[in-house]
């Protein structure tokens, strides 16, 4: 094997640890980036699409991805989201850290991963709640294919997705591979992603994460 070659398998290799810990952490941030539950109805695991939805319903076609630009707000019509997002990093356990607690209405981007319209697998993160009320994803849980997302850019573009699916995912047989990576390659893609299923007050951790997927169906201003 060349140099070259060792390089471009080493380069892998660390790619894809790197890419392991990410999504190893972002199942530990499902555990415990909230504050604490204040009674709020929490939604239910399994597939929250699923239910009312047609089996013969027609998604718009992908469209093809934006070049690269940061994101500066995500608006989500449906459920009246319309936030600020900011650049989050990753904490000492490997998880996305969320927005500060005493900004509930902000969301957070994994700024080291895929800006949003370009070619891959954006990841926002947002509060279900806090210890004063709702957060930003709330009403994450009831999206359903079909409803919109936008994202102003920083390039004076707007990046228009389209949910695909809605799913509530147990920590129990967990697959964050499955849950946060790549649904079709090339494609520009947007998961959403808060905590779900039930709060344990006695461990102050969700049992499940709400992962919205959606993925590029055209450009607004």
């Amino acid at each position: 094997m060349s140099e070259r070659e060792q390089s471009f398998g080493t380069g892998r290799l660390l790619m894809g640890v790197t890419w392991a810990i990410l999504l190893l952490g972002l199942w530990l941030w499902g555990r415990e980036a909230t504050g604490v539950h204040q009674g709020f109805s929490a939604p239910a695991t399994g597939d929250m699409a699923a239910a009312g939805r047609p089996p013969d319903a027609e998604l718009p076609p992908m469209a093809k991805p934006l070049g690269k630009a940061e994101p500066l707000r995500v608006d989500i019509p449906v459920i009246k989201v319309q936030a600020p997002v900011v650049a989050r990093g990753l904490d000492p356990q490997g998880a996305i850290e969320p927005p500060p607690f005493d900004q509930p209405g902000v969301v957070g981007w994994y700024a080291a991963g895929v800006k949003p319209g370009a070619a891959g697998t954006a990841l926002f993160v947002g509060h279900v709640d806090t210890e004063t009320g709702p957060g930003v994803f709330y009403k994450l849980s009831s999206l359903r294919p079909g409803a919109a997302v936008r994202v102003a850019r920083d390039d004076n573009r707007v990046a228009e997705f389209t949910i695909e699916d809605v799913q509530v995912l147990p920590r129990e047989r967990f697959d964050a591979r499955q849950a946060y990576g790549p649904r079709q390659p090339g494609r520009a893609e947007l998961r959403l992603i808060t905590c779900g299923g039930v709060y344990d007050r006695a461990s102050h951790a969700y049992s499940a994460n709400v992962v919205v997927s959606a993925y590029l169906t055209g450009e607004g201003s």
